[in-house]
């Protein structure tokens, strides 16, 4: 690997801010701390910051030079609403919060290139560093473009970069097009006819009829999509009665949807609707039809992710870039900057959890887990990627 040296120098620094902000998980649109945080340090080092972007998000600005020309670099800040089991040091310290995502080894890896950029400037035009709030379920990259980030900041590209379990420490991962899903939620309540089960022919049975949507949606994506496309319809909940001799008055459907483009998606939300609406009126029943689109496709653009490739590999060596990584039915709002300006999203390998140290949780280190935590070891090579990357878009005149 060809880090950068002063931001190796730096990495126990950049260690205790990021299991600082371990122990202090902030829930989506509370990351107040954690911002105040962000943005003392930015301020230490002598960057200007805007902050209340969605908000509590922050913008760093690093300007060198005489060049019109800006790239964005984006970190999320927010935690997950879920449970430690960790016991080390730095585990959380509020119950039912829990960086659980690595939200905060990114904040600390952003904040790691923003350290040595202040200091060195090897660049002709801006850096703007986004510390999005509110990634996991509060569409935080939504509210900082409604509140004016692309206005406010003009750039010419946006960078994001998330840690992911299973692939080696430090490997880098990417892919152009379709990366990850579109995150989409359906909820269905089937409205029948209550009666003594033992009569079930004086009511509208919802449950059977639930059964039968149920059924039905499946072809879906086994009939009306193409094999070519890809995409998950899973039902995940399914509620209905109170007592085992009654039928009950209603029963819910409720799930998520996955695609990888807009078009796939449009058709199954009609065909869902439509299935759903004629199986019940087939029994004399009626249903009540939502379906809830959160976060669209996140798709790489190809000028924009070939480039990001070019940088990898000139930090972490060619071996260990995989430029056509598979993509995941996973969400992430960064989708949202990427339907506004060209970019790309990457992944760097944070290993199998063999970095964790003692009083660690039984369970998997993997993402959405009480027993997670992110890699120490990735902070001084996201931050060298952040510093190649800005460096080489915004080269010297």
């Amino acid at each position: 690997m060809k880090l950068v040296e002063p931001i190796i120098a730096f990495q126990s620094e950049l260690q205790q801010i990021r299991r600082d902000l371990h122990a202090h998980p902030e829930l989506c649109y509370e990351e107040v701390r954690t911002s105040d945080a962000v943005a003392a340090k930015l301020a230490e080092w002598g960057i200007p910051v805007v902050r209340g972007l969605g908000l509590t998000g922050v913008v760093g600005i690093i300007k060198n030079g005489s060049s019109n020309r800006a790239i964005g670099l984006r970190a999320d800040m927010d935690a997950l609403p879920m449970q430690e089991v960790n016991t080390f040091a730095h585990a959380s310290r509020h119950p039912g919060k829990m960086h659980a995502c690595g939200h905060d080894g990114h904040t600390a890896m952003l904040l790691g290139a923003a350290y040595h950029l202040a200091r060195q400037r090897d660049f002709d035009g801006t850096v703007y560093l986004i510390f999005q709030p509110a990634e996991e379920g509060g569409a935080g990259a939504r509210r900082m473009i409604e509140d004016g980030l692309f206005e406010r900041f003009p750039m010419d590209a946006i960078y994001g970069m998330h840690n992911w379990p299973g692939y080696a420490t430090g490997t880098m991962n990417v892919c152009t097009g379709p990366m990850m899903g579109s995150s989409n939620e359906f909820h269905v309540t089937v409205k029948g006819k209550g009666a003594h089960a033992a009569q079930p022919h004086n009511g509208i049975d919802p449950v059977m009829i639930a059964v039968q949507i149920a059924q039905a949606w499946q072809t879906i994506i086994t009939r009306n999509k193409s094999p070519l496309d890809t995409a998950v319809l899973s039902i995940t909940q399914i509620h209905a009665g109170s007592a085992t001799n009654v039928i009950p008055d209603t029963a819910q459907l409720v799930g998520t949807v996955r695609t990888f483009t807009t078009p796939v998606l449009d058709m199954i939300e009609r065909r869902m609707h439509a299935l759903a609406q004629g199986i019940a009126a087939g029994f004399d029943a009626e249903v009540d039809f939502t379906f809830k689109r959160n976060y669209p496709p996140l798709i790489n653009h190809a000028a924009e992710t070939a480039f990001a490739v070019d940088v990898m590999k000139e930090v972490v060596g060619e071996d260990r870039v995989n430029a056509q990584v598979e993509p995941t039915m996973g969400a992430e709002d960064f989708a949202f900057f990427l339907q506004e300006k060209p970019g790309c999203y990457i992944f760097i390998g944070n290993g199998e959890g063999d970095h964790r140290a003692g009083g660690h949780g039984l369970g998997p280190c993997v993402l959405h887990n009480g027993s997670y935590d992110f890699n120490d070891n990735l902070l001084p090579i996201g931050a060298s990627f952040w510093v190649r990357l800005a460096e080489r878009a915004l080269p010297l005149r």
